[in-house]
């Protein structure tokens, strides 16, 4: 079959291959893979081939789509790009939208058509869409009819020169939306495959924790190889689960929860189209009949003191990640509801989870073990591993690994095919992982080493304390203080005998030394819109606040 032209604009700043982490296909199972496969009909065809077609696949409050009548949609808005539009594979499509049917539907119909999907957080504005514009150069923007003003703010300035169309989603009587313009092509043939397995399928800008965004990519084949490990090993969803979770589908955490995994176990997903609020997640895991929930620590904690939550009986499996689970909220979790968290640490960089245990394997204050198909180890400032038991930087290597869209910090996160996450950890002697820190908020305070997460851990236990995050300050004496930035309960004043308060309840829990030297109290902690903390935020505060 001869290709059609390719646009080579991600091909060519790719980082050269000498730079790119090692890849390995030697997870328990895998599959054979051919040299030419689309992700999205791989997982289409398995669910079809599986006897699932008739099942329910998307969920919605408009009603629920089974895996056959998906697969029309998703062929038809694959035609509409390539045969109306004239796209061509290795285009980058910018899609910005909240999680609905809709959203998933295009994402799944430009990966089809051989595109790579380019999936933004909703909340972002003109600037910070903008600065993706420039570096993706996307030829086509699919856009929520809710969230059209600011992504056409920034498609009128340079940096949207080569977005040619935008279409809107979710825009109901508008004959030029996506939507009414895919149902005109009815009964016409969806694209033939044209794409590579090593094609790019998708680009991940990060979530901005460090306040430098970046885009990783992966190809069809990285993410059919990591549905070959968590989700099989770990995770073990079956065709009956219905998959529900808060997640963003921009961000690769909810991308593979509530998508892509599901797909390849042929189950469903529920998709909101509004955001959820700890409230509102409660109360549809109960209207739907969910059994898995996809959500952050934070958003665990406050779904925890609503009383709803204890009667959630459909409920099975809930999993934990995108930023440190602390044990405190582990605990108060199974406490009410009697569900043991599935914990997992993955990275944009990587896709998504590659640490992480369930089940009678979880161990207490641990992610978990090396999911099958990687290799982990805890490694020195040299990348030797340092001894069990001892602190250091992960480093690890698999079926997915990081290669950023022309940046030079490749080759702080790759080092002779090692993937380094920037993530400090202790491996014990039976190979569970012990989160200490991201690397750069780890604190030195008079010679100790002190963990910021554990000090937060410590803080949580503290039935006044909402939330907490931890960094260290700038002190003469002692090089660095140990910080916390607090957010009390209602009821509760943060003044002199609360810091007091709070800090010997910390001396109690942990090393004295652990202490928060200081506390500031605030009414809510800066965070990412996929709920990760941003210490980085929390240190321009500190500095702003010293002047």
């Amino acid at each position: 079959m001869s290709r059609p032209p390719v646009d080579r604009f991600v091909a060519d700043r790719l980082p050269p291959p000498a730079q790119w982490p090692r890849f390995v296909d030697d997870a328990p199972g895998a599959m054979d893979i051919p040299e030419q496969a689309n992700l999205v009909d791989v997982l289409f065809q398995r669910a079809l081939d599986r006897g699932h077609g008739e099942r329910p696949l998307l969920r919605g409050p408009g009603g629920a789509l089974s895996y056959r009548q998906a697969r029309v949609e998703v062929e038809r808005i694959a035609r509409l790009l390539t045969d109306e539009l004239g796209l061509v594979p290795g285009n980058r499509v910018l899609l910005r939208g909240g999680n609905s049917v809709a959203m998933a539907l295009a994402w799944l119909g430009v990966v089809k058509a051989g595109m790579v999907a380019l999936a933004t957080m909703p909340l972002l504005r003109q600037r910070e869409l903008a600065d993706i514009l420039d570096k993706a150069q996307p030829a086509l923007a699919l856009c929520d009819a809710r969230l059209v003003d600011e992504l056409a703010a920034a498609c009128a300035t340079p940096a949207g020169a080569t977005v040619r169309t935008t279409l809107l989603f979710n825009a109901p009587g508008d004959a030029g939306a996506l939507e009414a313009r895919a149902a005109r092509l009815r009964g016409s043939q969806a694209p033939a495959t044209t794409s590579r397995a090593d094609d790019i399928a998708l680009m991940a800008f990060t979530s901005g924790t460090t306040g430098k965004p970046k885009a990783p990519v992966h190809s069809h084949r990285n993410v059919l190889r990591a549905c070959e490990a968590w989700p099989e090993h770990v995770l073990r969803l079956d065709c009956s689960d219905i998959v529900i979770g808060s997640p963003p589908l921009a961000f690769t955490f909810g991308l593979g929860g509530l998508l892509v995994f599901p797909m390849w176990s042929g189950a469903s997903v529920w998709l909101p189209d509004a955001p959820y609020s700890p409230q509102s997640l409660v109360q549809a895991i109960r209207d739907v009949g969910a059994t898995v929930c996809f959500t952050a620590p934070t958003f665990y904690r406050q779904m925890a003191a609503i009383p709803e939550a204890r009667h959630m009986p459909t409920l099975r499996q809930c999993v934990s990640a995108g930023e440190s689970l602390p044990d405190a909220t582990r605990q108060l979790w199974k406490d009410v509801t009697g569900i043991e968290m599935i914990d997992g640490i993955g990275a944009t960089e990587m896709f998504h989870i590659f640490i992480s245990s369930a089940g009678e394997a979880v161990r207490r204050g641990a992610i978990g073990k090396v999911v099958p198909g990687y290799t982990a180890r805890v490694v020195d400032e040299e990348g030797h591993e340092v001894p069990r038991g001892t602190v250091g930087k992960l480093a690890l290597f698999g079926p997915t690994g990081c290669r950023y869209l022309d940046d030079a910090r490749q080759c702080t996160y790759v080092k002779e095919g090692w993937n380094h996450p920037g993530d400090a950890f202790i491996q014990d002697e039976d190979g569970y992982f012990f989160y200490q820190a991201r690397d750069d908020d780890m604190i030195i305070t008079a010679g100790y080493n002190v963990a910021g997460p554990e000090v937060e851990d410590a803080l949580l236990q503290h039935p006044a304390v909402a939330e907490c995050g931890v960094v260290g300050a700038p002190d003469a004496l002692r090089g660095m203080l140990v910080q916390a930035w607090c957010v009390l309960k209602p009821g509760h004043t943060g003044d002199e005998a609360m810091v007091r308060t709070l800090q010997e309840h910390v001396k109690a829990s942990i090393a004295p030394f652990k202490y928060p030297r200081s506390i500031v109290f605030v009414d809510a902690l800066p965070r990412t819109e996929t709920g990760k903390l941003q210490r980085f935020r929390l240190r321009q505060m500190q500095h702003a606040q010293t002047g």
